[in-house]
């Protein structure tokens, strides 16, 4: 096996979703770089895929990526893999990426599953357009700039977390209007769930709703 960087992808939620490629390969390469190293032991453990993991995250790939090109250097290889999904999702996973690639090393993805790709095939709003726009910032006005920005003939989806997921619907309510929307949480887990419905309706539900998991919130297309 040739000197490469592979990004494997991994299940979301349901250990079950990984493919046969991504345990052939994490069972091929020399050292697995992961951003949280005891969540992915689980997986890892699950398919008997014994092989050194180190941490990769944003708070350490400064540190990481020359790390990991002096492993290279070496004629080893690497897996990328992130917590759950793609990595170079909304993670720095793009950043030991380019440095690879910067070193005439090849970056081979191997594909799998990814929340807002899920979450956009099941939603049954438009899927020929979209826009992917992650982790809006906190700040309401500079969220409400960007949704401004992107509010075009296409679906919009982000992410959002539990405790900001209310504040964020009322925003997108205030700088869109009544909108459309669907939310997606715990894909592929045992409390999956979407709901559908104009903002404020599904900001009302959650008066009564207890607010738990990662969501993804998609939005109708302006037309």
């Amino acid at each position: 096996m040739n000197t490469r960087l592979y990004v494997v992808a991994t299940p979301i939620g349901n250990l079950k979703d990984i493919t046969y490629r991504a345990i052939e390969t994490l069972n091929s390469v020399d050292v697995i770089f992961a951003e949280n190293p005891k969540h992915s032991k689980i997986l890892l453990s699950t398919y008997n895929i014994k092989k050194d993991v180190t941490s990769y995250n944003d708070h350490n790939y400064q540190k990481k990526i020359p790390i990991a090109l002096n492993i290279a250097s070496q004629g080893k290889t690497i897996a990328l893999i992130t917590d759950a999904g793609t990595p170079t999702i909304q993670d720095p996973g793009y950043r030991i990426v380019k440095a690879f690639i910067e070193h005439g090393y090849k970056v081979e993805p191997i594909p799998g599953a990814s929340a807002f790709v899920c979450a956009l095939q099941a939603s049954g709003l438009a899927t020929d357009k979209f826009i992917f726009l992650g982790f809006l910032p906190k700040s309401l006005s500079k969220q409400s700039k960007i949704l401004l920005k992107y509010d075009l003939d296409a679906t919009i989806i982000i992410y959002e977390s539990p405790n900001r997921l209310i504040k964020t619907l009322e925003n997108i309510k205030q700088t869109l209007g009544n909108r459309h929307i669907v939310l997606a949480r715990e894909l592929t887990k045992v409390h999956e769930e979407f709901i559908r419905g104009p903002v404020d309706d599904v900001i009302k539900l959650f008066e009564t709703k207890k607010i738990i998991g990662e969501f993804v919130i998609l939005i109708k297309k302006n037309v």
